[in-house]
């Protein structure tokens, strides 16, 4: 069985010893029940993490690690991050959770024109942390030592900002020219993409994002759903760039 993984602090990972405690340290203890001797990641979601194995159970919600090895994972580059328009349901979990284990390094909620679901005031700061949430789940089960960065809503206006500044800047559109399997992609990077809505991005988000650089490309010749469009495409470039061999 694999070692799982926990969270802790950024500056906790230091020394021969580490303790977990508080909501990790319960999962750790109270839920997955690891006992002495069992073998344990932590890291801080920023590249860094422990090995080792449980020294020490202290009550129901702390735990003693013995860290056998320290290690540090450089940013991967190029850096992938999918815009996602905002899906109805629990649509927008499944998105962040699957490109959370298929690779991406950020994820940014979009408040498209054509989203049936709009996030707003205290509702849409419940939907944030969710996304947060899952994301945070998502790269622990996945075994991730770099946690994907979930950014506040954007406004369309906000997006063009983003693809305007981009190495390489793409729209998944049915109707694009050109696949993504054959775009140019630098060596290095930001590369954006932009997954639209259920309802299809607009004529004048097309434009906006056009003006900014950002051309339309198909995937292929199906159309896929909005939850499950990023993952191919965060596949697809991992792929192509390398990260993926």
């Amino acid at each position: 069985m694999t070692a799982p993984v926990f969270v802790v602090e950024p500056g906790r990972l230091s020394g021969d010893r580490i303790v977990l405690s508080g909501p990790e340290g319960r999962h750790a203890v109270s839920v997955r029940r690891l006992r002495v001797g069992e073998e344990i990641v932590l890291t801080d979601g920023r590249g860094r993490a422990a090995y080792g194995s449980v020294a020490a159970v202290s009550g129901k919600d702390e735990l003693e690690v013995a860290v056998d090895e320290l290690r540090t994972e450089p940013e991967p580059r190029p850096r992938i991050t999918v815009v996602q328009a905002l899906p109805k349901g629990d649509r927008g979990e499944l998105a962040v959770e699957t490109m959370t284990e298929t690779g991406v390094d950020a994820i940014v909620p979009w408040a498209a024109a054509r989203c049936i679901t709009q996030w707003k005031g205290e509702r849409g700061a419940k939907a944030l942390a969710k996304w947060r949430s899952t994301a945070r789940e998502a790269a622990k089960q996945s075994r991730r030592l770099r946690f994907p960065d979930v950014a506040d809503a954007m406004t369309t206006r906000q997006v063009a900002g983003l693809l305007g500044a981009a190495d390489f800047a793409a729209v998944l559109h049915e109707e694009g020219a050109e696949p993504l399997a054959a775009a140019p992609l630098p060596d290095d990077g930001d590369l954006v993409l932009v997954v639209g809505p259920e309802g299809g991005v607009s004529p004048d988000e097309i434009d906006a994002f056009a003006a900014a650089g950002a051309k339309p490309y198909r995937l292929g010749p199906t159309v896929l759903r909005t939850s499950t469009a990023g993952v191919a495409a965060t596949a697809l470039l991992l792929g192509r760039t390398g990260r993926w061999g």
